[in-house]
């Protein structure tokens, strides 16, 4: 190990110090060649590193030629220091070759417990834990006497049989551990019970008021029955299911039938009213299917929306296009989306495999107006300039987004922007929409991140003026 790093009264002069570590040398040996000293640990660490020179004056080394310094040893060691506890509050001070022999009375050097309790201490808190923490100290029980380790002991405390204690029930009474067992249970008069109906505890002498109320305590039915012990909590529900003298209404009654009789008498009426509990059930499926496409078709409107732009996430992009490329002018659709607030429904398609004069090469976009529930209400022809892009994914703080964007007015002589039909067919040149055959070419979508996570975004907006949205 390298030189003495103690804490030196006076910095050891420097034929003290080693010129490899810079600290008092330990175990100084000398090179005979040149009379140059070192820690023997400190020179042998240089020579392993294959160099065979002095370290001071490289010089040639030879190893039958470096010899201990016995000498310079003892000078060393007689180098006064203070003790390495110093900091903590150590007051000693003597020479090197004494600090072994203050550690056997130094307040401040760590310790093991002589009770072989594994725990290391300083001398001066030795004391303290000796008499009062120490897990293997002896220590005696001061109501029955017995002797313990202190880890013993403090199992002991708690459970010492003639300890004197209050009984739990807080009744008063104070007797030994080992009696309170036999109170508890037969003469504490703070003693719970259990009721012998539900099963709960309570204090021995509320228990009988407590059966005036007890859920499980049995009952009669109050329609004469005859079903014996009914528990209190479960008549409600007896007399409402059970009970075949209470009385019901039918089970079609959610579909209009108002008859009540007796529970036992239900199923003759069922089997007398068939054909009109048929009758009602089929207006009631009506009714619902109508409600049903109501709600569905305000729901539908809901989701719509309302603010003239579409972002469209295309998902699970490379299985789509590869099936556009199977599918000849395979269509993908977009969810509806309004211009504005009362304003109109259009639609949003694409060809990932293009179509047209983009057939195999392009993505296709397009736009199309829908019938819309303010088509009444509005101008004709639709007029507004259309914008569509599709959305360069790429991180904003590594480098500016370059989305792809293509504008165009609507022609308004064109067929697909005058009010369209609730009745339009489907292979009506008004449904192809309007837009861009070759809107991105397979090759160039593919040069930035267009495409990630396998999806893509394309979005359409409708620049529509204030005064209209107003």
């Amino acid at each position: 190990m390298p030189g003495f790093d103690y804490k030196f009264l006076e910095k050891p002069k420097r034929r003290f110090q080693c010129p490899l570590c810079s600290k008092a040398m330990r175990e100084p040996v000398q090179v005979s060649t040149c009379g140059h000293r070192f820690c023997d640990t400190c020179l042998q660490e240089f020579l392993s590193e294959g160099v065979f020179k002095c370290p001071e004056d490289q010089l040639p080394l030879d190893y039958a030629k470096i010899y201990p310094d016995p000498e310079l040893e003892q000078q060393i060691l007689a180098l006064p220091i203070r003790c390495i506890h110093s900091e903590e509050g150590c007051r000693w001070t003597g020479q090197m070759k004494q600090l072994q022999s203050h550690f056997s009375t130094c307040a401040f050097n760590v310790i093991p417990c002589p009770n072989r309790c594994s725990v290391k201490l300083t001398r001066r808190d030795l004391p303290e834990h000796l008499q009062h923490d120490c897990p293997k100290r002896k220590v005696k029980c001061e109501f029955c006497g017995s002797e313990f380790t202190g880890e013993a002991y403090e199992n002991h405390q708690g459970i010492c049989p003639q300890e004197s204690v209050y009984c739990e029930n807080k009744c008063g009474a104070r007797m030994m551990r080992k009696l309170l067992s036999q109170h508890t249970m037969t003469e504490c008069p703070k003693r719970t019970q259990p009721c012998k109906y539900c099963g709960k505890e309570f204090v021995y002498d509320t228990i009988q008021n407590h059966q005036y109320h007890c859920p499980r305590f049995p009952v009669q039915c109050p329609n004469q029955c005859g079903t014996p012990n009914i528990a209190r909590e479960d008549l409600a529900n007896h007399v409402k299911e059970s009970c075949g003298s209470a009385l019901v209404l039918c089970p079609f009654k959610d579909a209009g039938c108002k008859h009540r009789c007796p529970k036992m008498a239900v199923g003759r009426h069922l089997e007398e009213s068939t054909k009109s509990h048929l009758t009602m059930m089929c207006n009631l499926v009506g009714r619902q299917r109508q409600e049903i496409m109501e709600l569905r078709r305000e729901m539908e409107e809901l989701s719509v929306s309302h603010d003239g732009v579409l972002i469209w996430k295309l998902t699970d992009y490379s299985r789509k296009l590869q099936e556009a490329k199977l599918r000849n002018n395979h269509e993908f659709f977009s969810p509806p989306f309004y211009t504005h607030r009362y304003g109109y429904k259009l639609q949003v398609s694409a060809f990932l495999n293009g179509n047209g004069s983009g057939e195999g090469s392009h993505l296709s976009i397009y736009i199309r107006v829908l019938p819309g529930e303010y088509d009444n209400l509005l101008e004709w022809p639709f007029s507004y300039k259309v914008t569509f892009s599709i959305l360069d994914q790429s991180d904003p703080s590594l480098s500016k987004p370059q989305h792809i964007t293509e504008t165009f007015n609507p022609d308004p002589n064109w067929k697909n922007f005058q009010k369209p039909c609730s009745s339009r067919n489907s292979l009506d040149e008004s449904t192809l929409g309007f837009g861009y055959p070759k809107f991105i070419s397979h090759e160039e979508i593919k040069k930035r991140n267009y495409i990630r996570d396998n999806s893509i975004f394309l979005k359409a907006s409708i620049e529509i003026p204030q005064k209209i949205m107003a």
